[in-house]
């Protein structure tokens, strides 16, 4: 039994009955689930209420990012879902960064907060069309400095950027990194990826594993196994 489960499962999927069917292969005890805008868009909070009957704490991944008003109120209604983990963009500013973490201040169970940096889908090309002349690494460290300053629990990041973000932060503000690969898994459409040992070794807290767990054969196998190598780097280090 692992008390705090280290991997979140994301659930990338347009159909309940293929995503239940897979949840019904997994163990609470070895990893949580991520529900994203397709599963959410699609069913709503009941897919939360679902997931959580079978045991598992939800990262309810929804990025939001809106006017502060807004995004206050969506969040104080994100609370009453009892999920563990909630998401916002860091990019949002100070203000609504600010309005999320008091939204959720006296919250009966309030879930962690966490601010999206940089998308793991971008690389430093990506984000000079949009206008930002900095580095990946750079405006990730930007915007966790925002989100540390503004009283969240975290933020979500590359692996390349944990170190970076823990030394400018603190080593308690938690790096949630997606893009997280076995060496057996194909890269698919991420762009700044690592290795689920390589990902701990950096001081990653929390690794989003897609594909390689939900299309596998044997999806319990593979997080058991992924569950172990974290584990020896633990002892390691």
């Amino acid at each position: 039994m692992i008390d705090n489960p280290r991997i979140l499962v994301a659930l990338d999927f347009d159909d309940l009955n293929s995503c239940l069917a897979l949840v019904n292969k997994l163990d609470p005890s070895l990893c949580r689930l991520k529900v994203g805008k397709e599963l959410f868009t699609a069913y709503g909070p009941s897919v939360v209420e679902r997931l959580r009957e079978k045991g598992f704490d939800i990262f309810l991944d929804l990025k939001f990012h809106d006017i502060p008003t807004t995004v206050a109120k969506a969040l104080k209604a994100v609370s009453n879902l009892g999920v563990w983990m909630v998401n916002v963009h860091a990019s949002g500013g100070a203000r609504m960064l600010d309005a999320a973490s008091e939204a959720l201040a006296n919250a009966a169970e309030r879930p962690l907060l966490i601010a999206v940096t940089v998308l793991t889908s971008m690389e430093s090309s990506d984000l000079a069309a949009v206008g930002v002349v900095d580095e990946a690494l750079v405006q990730a460290k930007r915007l966790a400095r925002l989100a540390h300053q503004s009283g969240l629990d975290g933020v979500v990041c590359s692996a390349h950027e944990v170190e970076t973000i823990k030394q400018s932060c603190h080593s308690d503000f938690l790096c949630v990194t997606p893009g997280i690969r076995p060496l057996s898994a194909a890269v698919g459409d991420q762009r700044r990826v690592m290795t689920p040992s390589q990902a701990v070794s950096k001081g990653s807290d929390y690794l989003v594993i897609g594909r390689p767990v939900t299309q596998a054969d044997d999806p319990r196998l593979v997080l058991t196994n992924i569950a172990k190598e974290i584990d020896a780097v633990g002892r390691d280090l």
